[in-house]
């Protein structure tokens, strides 16, 4: 259905343990039927992608799929009321609730997968998968539930102080969208389902896409037995590229977090400045254009927000791609999307980046935020061609290892069962819930 301090988290569990590495599990053959649930964005992003691509994934290898998705366009059409109200539903969505009962009540489905609950489906529909004895899977897409702003970045710079003190600095702060009445909003709904023991009790396993983001949650109190990793993966494979053009390529929302201010800075350092498209959109593409009219970048080309297939056609003709994000990045879709193109990487020395692209040998590593070593770092890819074109080769060795759907699904499929043979839930309500 389409409808459309490690204390933390509190200190129990009820699940068997998990380990990060399942691939020894041997998947049975057999259908199954799965709900996913996703809040969608209102600019389409990563998470979007592997919603849709997972759900493909698992149509295709022939399960019965179940979808319940909300998405924040919705909030544009709420009356004054719905928007007053909008802050308890993001506690607990009572509609979204009521729905996803309603789904399994007439589908009984094996197992949940929830995506993205905020802000219109909450963790309250947790509970309704638990009352209706339906293990819970949540992919932690993000930092959310650390973080009100999900990305551990501030002023500039990562900041970590929600983990190492309170959720109430982010409201001091105004860490959402640069407001405190928002971002109480977050945090409160955190702190709520902190108290309640959500996070421990009602997900019986969670996705981590990297090391860095399992060992991040585990550092903040989630219990390691239920993290495993599962990273990411490109679901239709574009094949190697076979040629290029003398330009680079950055994809990404044009924010400050994302580094491209840094790369601009650097673009202006280099010597005789080869070309670089920029693909995507967001707050900060005013000032970004503005800034590259005033010191006259000629070779630098907003090329706007590209649908998927076009994106990846353009990502197979460039050199390589830069991804000079200064954030705690949970995944980063892109970075394999060009690994499956057999394209090199330039990629800030933090977090999943540093984790995902090997220096000197699927890409190069720099200093995040470090415009002077980012441009000696292009500089270089630039004027050795032989050294980054055996990097991309590397990087399509590396896709076809760790990247593909195939490798994706086993891995889905043994979480999965794992989840359903190992995470017994109460019986079945004979009635529908209410909350």
């Amino acid at each position: 259905m389409e409808r459309g301090e490690g204390e933390m988290f509190g200190a129990k569990g009820n699940c068997p343990t998990l380990l990060g590495d399942i691939d020894h599990i041997k998947p049975e053959r057999q259908r199954m039927k799965i709900l996913l649930v996703h809040n969608r964005y209102l600019q389409p992003g990563g998470e979007d992608i592997v919603f849709q691509d997972e759900k493909n994934m698992l149509l295709r290898a022939g399960h019965h799929v179940i979808t319940y998705t909300r998405h924040n366009d919705e909030i544009a059409r709420y009356d004054p009321l719905q928007k007053a109200y909008l802050p308890i539903s993001t506690l607990w969505a009572r509609d979204s609730c009521r729905e996803i009962e309603r789904l399994i009540r007439n589908e009984r489905p094996s197992l949940a997968h929830f995506h993205n609950t905020f802000p219109l489906i909450s963790p309250g529909a947790y509970y309704s998968c638990q009352q209706w004895g339906v293990p819970v899977v949540q992919t932690l897409h993000n930092f959310r539930l650390l973080c009100p702003a999900a990305t551990f970045f501030r002023g500039g710079n990562v900041c970590e102080e929600c983990c190492e003190h309170s959720l109430l600095r982010s409201v001091w702060y105004g860490c959402y969208r640069g407001s405190r009445v928002a971002t109480g909003t977050i945090a409160l709904m955190l702190a709520f389902h902190r108290l309640r023991e959500t996070w421990m009790d009602k997900v019986n396993c969670y996705i981590a896409l990297t090391n860095h983001s399992r060992n991040k949650f585990i550092d903040s109190g989630l219990p390691a037995e239920k993290i495993v990793v599962k990273s990411n993966s490109v679901y239709a494979d574009p094949g190697s590229r076979d040629q290029t053009e003398d330009c680079a390529l950055f994809i990404g929302r044009f924010s400050q977090e994302k580094g491209l201010g840094t790369l601009l800075s650097a673009w202006r350092l280099l010597e005789g400045r080869p070309r670089l498209k920029i693909a995507g959109d967001g707050p900060l593409r005013q000032t970004f254009e503005d800034l590259v009219a005033h010191y006259e970048m000629s070779n630098v080309h907003f090329e706007g927000q590209i649908p998927r297939g076009p994106l990846i056609e353009t990502l197979k003709k460039v050199r390589f791609l830069v991804f000079p994000s200064e954030c705690h990045e949970s995944f980063g879709m892109t970075l394999v999307e060009s690994f499956a193109c057999g394209v090199p990487v330039i990629a800030s020395r933090l977090g999943a980046m540093e984790e995902i692209v090997e220096d000197g040998r699927t890409g190069l590593h720099f200093k995040p935020g470090d415009s002077v070593d980012l441009a000696a770092k292009i500089g270089w890819a630039w004027t050795h061609p032989a050294e980054m074109e055996a990097m991309g080769r590397a990087a399509r060795a590396e896709y076809e290892l760790k990247y593909t759907a195939e490798h994706n699904y086993q891995k889905l499929m043994d979480i999965y069962r794992w989840v359903i043979a190992g995470c017994r839930a109460p019986q079945r309500p004979a009635v529908e819930t209410q909350h």
